[in-house]
């Protein structure tokens, strides 16, 4: 099985901490969308498998229209082979999702809302440049729920000035929804965002990792009081509400990204297009993929398999390692994972490595001593 990613590069305004690919400006929007049509038609023999999950991300996919939605769909239909009833899932903002446009999406092939809420509070959402308000995030989830089962939502913990209490009332807000996923991020600021600027001016507080790591805790304990599984750090889910598409990720199958900036994979290569909406449909145009592509080594391999499967609640397998990579690779990973096992920080359970709860805050860093280099 493999999946397809759609990007869609347009967001109303700039979130403070985002470093993803996109513009403000919806002027050739119309333009990109049939540029998509156009690279999933260019791209239609580079998957040989059944396509089981379908993910429109951003930016803002919500700002398509209904016929946008269903031309694209429609598209993938038409040129690939799709499973009987794939995952279908679209990124959206609060603001974007009223009655009617639920009721709009409630009529096309999607059955799973991703909706970025990241915090119930307006000093949060400020603080942010998010474009939605405390009272559009609680009036979208009341409309939602009635017409999507399948829903996830977003949130933020880590940020300054934000107290346990507070923290605790968000998720508390959450589960009153009756949200059967949570996908939950620490404030990360990266470089060459409005956030990044802002800190190093002194303009905006500085990043507290003891009170990320409070919040993280507390995630954790709540999520699991209300019946969710932390199958990944980030992505908590009811049973039978993982995210199917970004388990495929974590699981190292095969997917195609379609749009500028998105990213694929074949298992031997990786490719990703270019960031930049222009150039992007230029080429396209000219029936040309403006991807830059990298064939991985087997040293890129096995990180990426490391780097993957540490984060997920099946962990590190032994016998995949050494089916896939070979006895040399299993005598590094067994020899480096060791001071890990020593400091609690990883089991040995059913045959699989696998994070302790205080191992997970410390994921990337524990992940990059198990590398080949």
């Amino acid at each position: 099985m493999s999946g397809i990613y759609i990007h869609i590069p347009f967001c109303k305004q700039a979130c403070y901490y985002c470093d993803f690919h996109f513009s403000t400006s919806m002027k050739k929007k119309d333009e990109l969308v049939q540029a998509l049509v156009h690279e999933l038609q260019l791209r239609k023999d580079e998957i040989n498998e059944t396509v089981e999950t379908i993910y429109f991300g951003g930016g803002t996919p919500s700002l398509l229209s209904e016929r946008e939605l269903n031309l694209l769909i429609s598209t993938i239909n038409n040129n690939y082979t799709v499973s009987e009833n794939p995952e279908i899932t679209l990124e959206a903002n609060p603001d974007d999702l009223t009655n009617q446009q639920i009721n709009k999406l409630k009529q096309t092939q999607i059955n799973r809302l991703s909706i970025g809420i990241q915090s119930f509070f307006d000093d949060d959402l400020e603080s942010m440049n998010r474009a939605h308000n405390s009272n559009e995030a609680n009036d979208c989830l009341s409309v939602a729920t009635n017409y999507f089962d399948n829903i996830t939502i977003d949130l933020i913990y880590g940020i300054p000035n934000m107290t346990l209490e507070k923290w605790h009332d968000n998720l508390q807000t959450a589960f009153s929804f009756g949200i059967n996923h949570i996908s939950s991020y620490a404030l990360t600021v990266e470089p060459k965002t409005a956030l990044h600027s802002f800190i190093k001016k002194g303009t905006y507080p500085p990043i507290d990792e003891a009170l990320t790591l409070q919040h993280f805790n507390h995630l954790i304990e709540e999520t699991e009081k209300r019946g969710f599984v932390q199958y990944e750090i980030s992505n908590f889910g009811k049973p039978d509400y993982f995210s199917k598409h970004n388990t495929s990720y974590w699981l190292g199958k095969l997917y195609l990204g379609i749009g500028p900036s998105a990213h694929s994979y074949n298992g031997n290569s990786r490719s990703w297009n270019i960031s930049n909406n222009i150039k992007y449909m230029r080429a396209i145009q000219n029936n040309e993929l403006p991807s830059t592509r990298e064939t991985l080594s087997q040293n890129d391999i096995y990180n990426e398999y490391i780097m993957t499967s540490i984060r997920t609640i099946w962990g590190i397998s032994i016998e995949t390692t050494e089916k896939e990579f070979g006895s040399n690779y299993l005598d590094f990973l067994l020899k480096n994972v060791q001071p890990h096992i020593d400091n609690n920080l990883i089991n040995y359970l059913n045959n699989s490595l696998q994070l302790t709860k205080k191992g997970k805050f410390l994921a990337d860093g524990i992940a990059s001593s198990l590398f080949m280099i």
